[in-house]
């Protein structure tokens, strides 16, 4: 018995039925699986066995429409390696032919014509219009990320975001995306030197070079978030996650004492300075720049 259950669950992806378990099990054994957390809900009707995951929630999903369900928005996206959300939500396309419906966890969209792809073996929204489409729905600097993280994956490129946006035209937002893509950048390493570098631009500073190299009197490599290497002022974002290594704060003393030695001017911003101060920030920056100047 429990070798035919072993290959029920194998054979749909690690999920199953109540009619399939209680044809295995028998009725009493199901209920008393259910209640001692052997047999897990994934959905109204669909069990598993252990911790849920995407994996098993998707797998379930399968089961009920009787077909792979395609993903979209930010399921995509994090399937792609671009999302910067972290959205916990499962974003599914209707299945043709059947209705799944939205619920706690679960958003059900319908996008006629929305170009397919293939992901991890699942269909999945293509992702140059996965991340336009993400972008839309998104305040201007996380969507700035979005367009970033995209490039960055390697998944699509600039023409390929052009051309989403393009099939896109007339949808809520988009507009605003087709200006942000003339900023998206693969080289923006982060989300939130997304959003610094975008405040940079909306305030007029000149365009920094992103992730600059330069090697110091000792022939040590150094890269810079953002530079402007004439005036040799530069800007790190320096996220409290990265300074809670005590390697990497050391690592982060010693690019500044070699910066430093070379005569270059280096800013730290966090957090409260590219959302709370921006102004305060960019003056700053200003100020470095004139500085260097004169």
């Amino acid at each position: 018995m429990d070798e035919a259950l072993d290959r029920l669950f194998a054979s749909q992806g690690g999920v199953a039925h109540t009619g399939q378990l209680r044809a295995v099990v028998g009725r009493a054994r199901f209920e008393s699986g259910v209640a001692s957390g052997l047999f897990v809900p994934v959905w109204t009707g669909v069990y598993a066995r252990g911790e849920i995951d995407n994996h098993l929630r998707l797998a379930g999903l399968d089961l009920r429409a009787g077909e792979p369900v395609a993903i979209c928005l930010g399921t995509a996206a994090a399937a792609y390696g671009f999302d910067t959300e972290d959205n916990r939500d499962l974003h599914v396309l209707t299945p043709r032919g059947h209705q799944l419906r939205s619920s706690d966890g679960l958003v059900v969209h319908r996008r006629e014509g929305a170009p397919l792809a293939t992901v991890d073996g699942r269909p999945a929204t293509a992702p140059a219009w996965t991340a336009i489409e993400v972008a839309r729905s998104l305040r201007r600097p996380r969507a700035l990320a979005t367009l970033d993280a995209a490039l960055r994956s390697s998944t699509c490129g600039r023409a390929d975001l052009l051309r989403a946006a393009k099939l896109q035209a007339g949808r809520r937002r988009i507009v605003r995306v087709r200006k942000l893509l003339e900023l998206a950048s693969p080289l923006a390493e982060s989300a939130m030197e997304s959003e610094s570098r975008l405040v940079m631009h909306d305030r007029g500073l000149p365009a920094p070079v992103l992730q600059y190299e330069v090697v110091d009197l000792h022939g040590n490599l150094w890269r810079l978030d953002f530079a402007w290497p004439e005036q040799k002022v530069a800007v790190e974002y320096d996220g409290f996650a990265w300074h809670s290594n005590p390697e990497a704060f050391r690592r982060d003393r010693r690019k500044r004492a070699a910066l430093e030695e070379m005569k270059w001017t280096l800013l730290s911003v966090v957090d409260v300075d590219v959302r709370r101060t921006p102004d305060v920030m960019v003056h700053r920056i200003a100020a470095a720049l004139a500085a260097a100047a004169a």
